[in-house]
C-alpha cells in the first residue's frame, strides 16, 4: 500500500513514505525510505494504516464538534473515515477460493459480531434486508455505517478482537486485527460515540464505491500548526472527559446488570433447594410405594399357591372320571370281542348246518333274525362310537389352537417384562444422574456467589478484567439455566413413566400369574392329549378291526340269504298276475312284452330287465332286472380282495 503526500519540498518527495503525528498534532518525525528498509514491511503498514486511523477519526471529531449538528453522509471526513477503516480491516485478509474465483472480503469477520454480541444481530438482519446490495464489500459498508448510527462500532469490534482463535480463519497473523494496533484503533473508536450521525444507507452505491484516502485533509503547514496548537489540545481534553463519562456510564450498567443477576441467581438457588426437598420426598415417597408392592406380590404368590392347589386336586378328580370312563370303554370293547367271537362260532356252525338245511329250514329262519338284531346294535354302537372319535378330534383341534395363542401370548409377555425392567433400570440410572447434577449445580452456584463478591470489589478499578468475567458469568449461568430447565423437565418426565410402569408392572404381574395357571394347563392338557391320542389310535385300530369283520360276516351272511333263496325256491310270478311294470310301472301290450328276472322271479319290461348275469342256480348268463343286477355286482366288488 502506498500512500501520496502533498505540500512537502520536492527534494523531499522521493524519500518521504509517511509523517507521524504525535498526540497533540505536531509533527514528530518522518519516515523515509531509508528508515523503513531495516523494518518490516508489514509493521510498516500497521503503523502507517494505525496513524491514518488516528487523524481520520481526531479530524472526525474536531470538525463535528464544530459543525454543531448531526452529521450526513455526504460529509466528507466522515466519508475519509469510513475509507480508513475499511483499509484497517482490509489488512491481512485471508484469499478464500471458492469454485468460480478467489474471494477476498471484509464481511466474513463482520457476520461473526452477532454471534459474539447478541444486539448485533438488528444490524445484521437489517443489511441482509436492503434491497439494493448485492455484493459482500457493500454489506460490509453499509454495516459500519449503521454501527457509526449505533454508537456501538468500538464495542462490536472489540468483540472481534478479544476472539483472536476465531479472526486467524479470515486474517493471517501479521494482519492488523491480529496485532495490538487493533486494539489502539478500537480504543480510539470510543470516542466516536460523541458524534451524532444521520445516514441514509438506502440510497447509497455502496458496492461500486471507489476507497481511496485523500491524504490532503490531513496536511498542515508551519503556519497554521501554531495557532491550532491549543484547539488541538482543547478538543483532546473533551474527548478524554467524554470517553471517560462514556466509561462510567457503561461501568455502573455492568454494576446494575450484576446486581440483577445476583439477585435472580439467590432466587433460582432457593427454588433448587425447594426442589431438591420435594425431589427427597418423592423418592421416600417411592421407596414406600416399593415395599408395598413387594408386600402385595408375596399375598399374590400365597394365593396362585393355593390357587394351584385347588386345580390340582380338580385335576386329579378329572383324572379319576377318565379313569372310569376308560374302563366303561375297555367293557364295551371286550363285549364286542365277545360278540365276535360269538358270530364267528355261529359262521362255523351255520357251514357245518349247510348240508342239513332242507331238514332245519325253521331254526335257521329264527337263527337268521337273531343275526340281524345284532347287526342293527353293532351298527348302533359303532356310530356312537364314530361320534365320540369326531368329539375328541375336534377337542384335541381346539386344544392345539389354545395352545399355540397360549405360547404366542407367553413370548410377548416374556419380551414386554424384560422391556420393563430395561425401562426401569434406566429410570435409576437416571434420577442417579440427577442428583449428582443437582449436587454440581449447588457446587457451582456457591463458586458463583464467590466469584460475584470479588468482581464486585474490584469492578471500579479493572473495567477491563470486570467485562472478561461477566462474560464468563454469563455463560455460567446460561448453562445453568439449561440444565436446571433440562433436570426439571427429566424430572416431569420420570415421573409420568414411573406412573406408568407402576401401571404397566401391576399389569404384568397379573398377566405372569395368568400365564403361570395357563403354563400349568397346558402342561396338564398336553398330557391328557398325549393320553387321547394314545387311546384314539388304539379305538381306531380296534374299529378298524370290528368294521372289517363285520363286512365279512355280513358278506357271508347275504351269501347264506342267498343260498336259503336257491334252497327255498324263488317265487315267480305268474303273467295274469302282472299287469305292469315293478320299476317303470307302465302298463303292458302287445308291444311291451312281460319278462321273469331269474333271480327275484318278478316280471319287468324289456327295458327294465335287458341285463344278463350268471347265477347259483344257472352258470350260464341269465336275464336279471336292473335292481337285481346292481345288487349282485356290488357282491362282486365287495368279494373281490
Amino acid at each position: 500500500m502506498t500512500f501520496q503526500v502533498w505540500g512537502w519540498r520536492r527534494e523531499d518527495a522521493s524519500q518521504v513514505l509517511a509523517w507521524v503525528p504525535d498526540a497533540e498534532g505536531g509533527r514528530r518525525g518522518m519516515l523515509t525510505r531509508r528508515s523503513l528498509a531495516t523494518k518490516d514491511p508489514t509493521a510498516v503498514e500497521r503503523a502507517n494504516l494505525l496513524n491514518m486511523a488516528k487523524l481520520s477519526i481526531k479530524g472526525l471529531i474536531e470538525s463535528a464538534l464544530s459543525f454543531g449538528r448531526t452529521l450526513d453522509s455526504d460529509y466528507p471526513p466522515l466519508q475519509q473515515f469510513f475509507v480508513v477503516m475499511e483499509h484497517c480491516l482490509k489488512h491481512g485478509l485471508k484469499v478464500r477460493k471458492s469454485f468460480l474465483s478467489y474471494n477476498k472480503t471484509i464481511w466474513g469477520p463482520l457476520e461473526l459480531v452477532e454471534k459474539l454480541y447478541p444486539e448485533a444481530e438488528e444490524i445484521g438482519a437489517s443489511v441482509r434486508d436492503l434491497p439494493g446490495l448485492k455484493t459482500p464489500l457493500g454489506r460490509a459498508r453499509a454495516w459500519l455505517r449503521l454501527a457509526l448510527m449505533q454508537k456501538k462500532m468500538a464495542d462490536y469490534l472489540r468483540c472481534l478482537i478479544i476472539q483472536r482463535d476465531l479472526l486467524s480463519e479470515f486474517y493471517e497473523y501479521h494482519a492488523l486485527m491480529m496485532e495490538e494496533e487493533g486494539a489502539v484503533i478500537v480504543g480510539l473508536l470510543v470516542g466516536l460515540n460523541v458524534i451524532d450521525a444521520n445516514l441514509c444507507v438506502k440510497g447509497e452505491d455502496l458496492d461500486s464505491q471507489v476507497g481511496v484516502i485523500d491524504f490532503s485533509m490531513y496536511l498542515k503547514n508551519e503556519e497554521d500548526i501554531g495557532n491550532k496548537e491549543r484547539n488541538v489540545q482543547i478538543a483532546a481534553i473533551l474527548d478524554q472527559k467524554n470517553y471517560v463519562e462514556e466509561l462510567n456510564r457503561q461501568l455502573n450498567s455492568t454494576v446494575s446488570s450484576l446486581h440483577s443477576r445476583v439477585d435472580s441467581l439467590e432466587k433460582s438457588n432457593t427454588k433448587l433447594i425447594e426442589e431438591l426437598a420435594i425431589a427427597k420426598n418423592n423418592i421416600i415417597k417411592l421407596q414406600e410405594e416399593n415395599h408395598q408392592l413387594r408386600s402385595e406380590n408375596k399375598l399374590i404368590l400365597m394365593k396362585t399357591q393355593q390357587h394351584l392347589e385347588v386345580t390340582k386336586v380338580d385335576v386329579e378328580t378329572e383324572l379319576q372320571t377318565y379313569k372310569h370312563s376308560r374302563q366303561g370303554l375297555d367293557e364295551m370293547y371286550n363285549e364286542a370281542r365277545r360278540q365276535l367271537r360269538d358270530e364267528s362260532q355261529l359262521r362255523q356252525d351255520v357251514e357245518n348246518e349247510l348240508a342239513v338245511q332242507v331238514s332245519m329250514k325253521h331254526e335257521i329262519e329264527l337263527a337268521m333274525k337273531l343275526l340281524e338284531k345284532d347287526i342293527h346294535e353293532k351298527q348302533d354302537t359303532l356310530i356312537g362310537l364314530r361320534q365320540q372319535l369326531e368329539e375328541v378330534k375336534a377337542i384335541n383341534i381346539e386344544m392345539y389352537q389354545k395352545l399355540q395363542g397360549s405360547e404366542d401370548g407367553l413370548k410377548e409377555k416374556n419380551e414386554i417384562i424384560a422391556r420393563l425392567e430395561e425401562k426401569t433400570n434406566k429410570i435409576t440410572a437416571a434420577m442417579r444422574q440427577l442428583e449428582q447434577r443437582l449436587q454440581q449445580a449447588e457446587k457451582a452456584q456457591m463458586e458463583a456467589e464467590d466469584e460475584d463478591e470479588k468482581y464486585l470489589q474490584e469492578c471500579l478499578s479493572k473495567s477491563d478484567s470486570l467485562q472478561k468475567q461477566i462474560s464468563q458469568k454469563e455463560k455460567q449461568l446460561v448453562q445453568l439455566e439449561t440444565d436446571l430447565k433440562i433436570e426439571k423437565e427429566w424430572r416431569q418426565t420420570l415421573q409420568e413413566d414411573l406412573q406408568k410402569e407402576k401401571d404397566a408392572l401391576s399389569h404384568l404381574r397379573n398377566e405372569t400369574q395368568q400365564i403361570i395357571s395357563l403354563k400349568k394347563e397346558f402342561l396338564n392338557l398336553q398330557d391328557e392329549n398325549q393320553q387321547l391320542k394314545k387311546i384314539y389310535h388304539e379305538q381306531e385300530q380296534a374299529l378298524q378291526e370290528l368294521g372289517n369283520k363285520l363286512s365279512e360276516s355280513k358278506l357271508k351272511i347275504e351269501d347264506i340269504k342267498e343260498a336259503n333263496k336257491a334252497l327255498q325256491g324263488l317265487v315267480w310270478l305268474k303273467d295274469k298276475e302282472a299287469t305292469h311294470c315293478k320299476l317303470c310301472e307302465k302298463e303292458f301290450s302287445l308291444s311291451k312284452r312281460k319278462h321273469h328276472c331269474r333271480n327275484c322271479g318278478e316280471i319287468f319290461c324289456n327295458a327294465c330287465s335287458d341285463n344278463e348275469l350268471p347265477l347259483p342256480s344257472s352258470p350260464k348268463p341269465v336275464r336279471v332286472c336292473d335292481s337285481c343286477h346292481a345288487l349282485l355286482i356290488q357282491r362282486c366288488s365287495s368279494n373281490l380282495p
